[in-house]
């Protein structure tokens, strides 16, 4: 950790025993990234932290992800800087190509400025990983197998039921399990969330010594994005079709690779390649959710409160699921710890909605503007490549309300 990280660190932990927090107790449905990450979080000013996860291992499931600068700087607060640097690899650019020809559309290179350098890519199990030793390290109690049916908030604090027919009270109780948050449903109802005529393959395949660049092939109808992981020994692969047909809202669907090699024949070369070598992709269907009417609920001797999908489910094409996440646990530990829990749990909702909000219609641009076909493209791409050639910084400025966010700062 050098000395720039260790003065976050301690800021981050001067509370301990001094802020709201300390002996807290409190219950996290979920041991995911924005779960484990909070846990660690909440521990390290003191809190009394059980994480409950349903499944019966953490298990190596998803695939890479892309930690922005954002969320990068909250790793570090949690003193884990050095272990993201060990296992992630440093984005150096990210390339926009066509799809169909192999050529440049535009290259924002992220070692132009320093804000812009802190980019990661990671594989979620080695996240994961990091995440619940970190939060296991700070004296967090991570309890497998603990599957949560139901949640009532109708008594005076939160009170889980579990798969095993217990009943658990919980105190505070933060709900980040995900797209079907089991929280969630308690405080808003049940959803009913859409199908986007959109679904993605995902899949890894053996690393071939590409660059260390995020680059999206760009196509009709379709895009597909790759970069490395491990150290260039794994290739990331994430390929969106638009189709009627719906597919489950899963990752655990394998897909049919005929099809999918049929969606990508007209791509250039190195991407037929990647697609070909992708025999045991999974299929993945992407519905659109709506950002979450009520994140939390204050009672007379409790409180219930989301985090990260559980609140505002997005859609891929911004890579910032899990960076959202990051920021949501950084700002909610700073509230919980300085502001009686009504207050908190309104500021944090204050706070985090709008910004959540401009992310996800971000992602929701991507997704048109990935997918042009016709003149519309042969205009965007155009427009792309001279602006890029005229003010080669200038794209990557268009991200700096994103990528400058400091989380930790929020007061």
């Amino acid at each position: 950790m050098n000395t720039a990280e260790a003065a976050g660190f301690r800021r981050f932990c001067l509370g301990v025993g001094m802020g709201l927090l300390a002996g807290q107790s409190v219950v996290i449905i979920g041991a995911g990234i924005a779960g484990l990450a909070l846990a660690r979080g909440l521990a390290l000013r003191g809190a009394r932290v059980s994480v409950l996860e349903q499944a019966h291992a953490i298990r190596e499931v998803g695939a890479g992800l892309q930690i922005a600068p954002n969320g990068a700087r909250v790793l570090r607060a949690l003193g884990l800087g050095d272990d993201l640097a060990r296992i992630g690899l440093q984005a150096r650019a990210v390339e926009l190509l066509n799809g169909h020809t192999g050529a440049r559309v535009v290259r924002m290179d992220l070692t132009r400025r320093p804000q812009d350098r802190d980019y990661h890519f990671i594989h979620r199990a080695d996240l994961i990983e990091i995440l619940r030793s970190g939060a296991v390290a700070a004296g967090a109690a991570l309890h497998l197998d603990a599957q949560v049916t139901s949640v009532d908030l109708a008594g005076d604090q939160p009170c889980l039921r579990m798969a095993s027919g217990a009943v658990v009270p919980a105190p505070l109780l933060i709900g980040a399990d995900g797209l079907h948050s089991v929280l969630r449903s308690a405080l808003n109802g049940k959803g009913a969330p859409f199908f986007t005529g959109q679904i993605a393959w995902r899949a890894t395949i053996a690393g071939d010594g590409g660059p260390d660049e995020v680059q999206v092939h760009m196509g009709a109808g379709r895009h597909l994005v790759t970069y490395p992981l491990r150290g260039g020994n794994l290739r990331n692969i994430v390929a969106v079709e638009e189709r009627s047909a719906w597919a489950a809202e899963s990752w655990s669907q394998r897909a049919d690779h005929s099809r999918f090699k049929v969606a990508f024949e007209t791509f250039a070369a190195p991407a037929r390649a990647w697609v070909q070598q992708a025999t045991d992709a999974g299929l993945w269907g992407l519905f659109r959710h709506a950002i979450a009417e009520n994140w939390g609920k204050s009672m007379p001797q409790g409180a219930a409160v989301l985090l990260g999908d559980a609140a505002h489910p997005t859609l891929p094409f911004l890579a910032q699921g899990a960076s959202m996440g990051l920021e949501d646990g950084a700002v909610l530990v700073n509230f919980l710890d300085s502001l009686p829990m009504g207050a908190a749990l309104t500021r944090y909702q204050t706070l985090r909605a709008p910004r959540t909000a401009r992310i996800i219609a971000a992602a929701n641009a991507n997704a048109r503007n990935y997918h042009l076909s016709g003149p519309a493209r042969v205009l965007a791409h155009t427009g792309l490549r001279s602006l890029s050639a005229i003010a080669p910084n200038l794209m990557l400025r268009r991200f700096d309300w994103l990528y400058g966010y400091d989380a930790n700062e929020t007061v």
